[in-house]
């Protein structure tokens, strides 16, 4: 059987990370010896600026039947802000029910931290994000738009039903993690008192059937603090979908910056979806100067989700390698590789 992936290399520095990122799954597949199916997808802001399209359901139809989707990136500076997130990003994950974002933050060996006296034991945690509620559902309006009484709502919802089952993720993957087995709440009761009311009333009552794992609560503003004074307290951190897209720019800092972060969409059950943490950065578009890494870790994401886990333990290793040995940064510009050197080096690892 071979996996069918779908291919959004996406917008500005995408196609260029993408490219490595299939170099690399080629590498690991012929060593590993599985099979796949490549459709690559034309969307982003060049095809809406040609087309006005964004994502044509007949498009969206094929992407249901997917093993997974691959993402470059998704932003062009031609395309008014939201657009294109809404249009694309936004709606494969509500639509697709892709319920968890998930991102692990590990901080790899040979790669700085702007952390002082911090190092790779001390930050290996993941961040589990509801994915499809809260504020990001688009609930809301205007009223009297464009005059001096203007008023903007902007409702975030949740329901138990979608607040438990990423509470239930959560346990369930901190109880396969060889950590601390903690799961940390991440919230604001003392002032969004109905949302988090909720989600604290499950999140203990959940708990309850974990006997092994700890459960504890912070405040948002408290795990930004603690995330970089003390990381080395976490082991997996559960939050909705505001909180989570915040918390993990500032993860994405301390494990070395965009260059090597990567996150998946996840629908436990059904087509789930891959990408960088990087966004689209079009000012390095075709230069060659950007960090691969992140895609090509989300990439083994992929393949772990997949069931490929020798494969993608193979990319992860083949990454340490790469950073603790070549590189000099993950800053663009500054690695002394190329953006597609950067994918050979990896793919060295992988076939030695």
């Amino acid at each position: 059987m071979a996996y069918k992936i779908a291919v959004i290399p996406g917008d500005g520095t995408g196609p260029e990370v993408i490219a490595e990122g299939l170099k690399v799954l080629k590498a690991v597949s012929e060593k590993c010896g599985f099979k796949y199916e490549l459709k690559q997808y034309d969307l982003g802001g060049e095809r809406y600026l040609r087309t006005q399209e964004i994502l044509p359901d007949s498009v969206f139809e094929e992407l249901k039947g997917m093993d997974a989707i691959y993402l470059g990136a998704i932003g062009h500076p031609g395309v008014k802000s939201g657009v294109l997130e809404k249009g694309i990003l936004l709606r494969i994950r509500f639509e697709l029910d892709q319920y968890i974002n998930l991102r692990p933050v590990k901080l790899y060996p040979g790669v700085e931290t702007p952390l002082k006296d911090k190092g790779p034991e001390d930050i290996d945690f993941v961040v589990v994000r509801e994915n499809t509620e809260g504020a990001y559902l688009g609930a809301g309006g205007f009223l009297k738009k464009g005059t001096p009484d203007e008023v903007a709502i902007q409702e975030a919802v949740h329901t138990r039903r979608g607040v438990e089952r990423c509470i239930r993720f959560a346990f369930e993957y901190c109880s396969k993690r060889n950590r601390k087995k903690k799961v940390t709440l991440c919230g604001k009761t003392n002032v969004l008192t109905y949302a988090f009311d909720l989600w604290e009333r499950t999140f203990y009552e959940v708990a309850r059937e974990y006997k092994g794992i700890e459960a504890d609560y912070a405040h948002v503003d408290a795990i930004c603090m603690w995330m970089v004074k003390n990381p080395e307290w976490f082991d997996v951190i559960v939050t909705d979908n505001m909180f989570g897209d915040i918390i993990t720019d500032l993860a994405a800092m301390i494990q070395g910056g965009l260059g090597i972060a990567a996150g998946g969409n996840i629908n436990p059950k059904g087509v789930s979806m891959f990408e960088p943490m990087g966004g689209s950065a079009p000012k390095y578009a075709g230069k060659g100067v950007v960090s691969p890494l992140a895609a090509i870790s989300a990439c083994q994401m992929m393949l772990d989700h997949l069931g490929e886990k020798e494969a993608a333990r193979e990319i992860e290793n083949a990454i340490m390698k790469v950073v603790a040995r070549d590189v000099k940064s993950l800053t663009a510009g500054k690695m002394g590789y190329s953006t597609s050197e950067v994918g050979d080096l990896v793919v060295k690892y992988i076939i030695k």
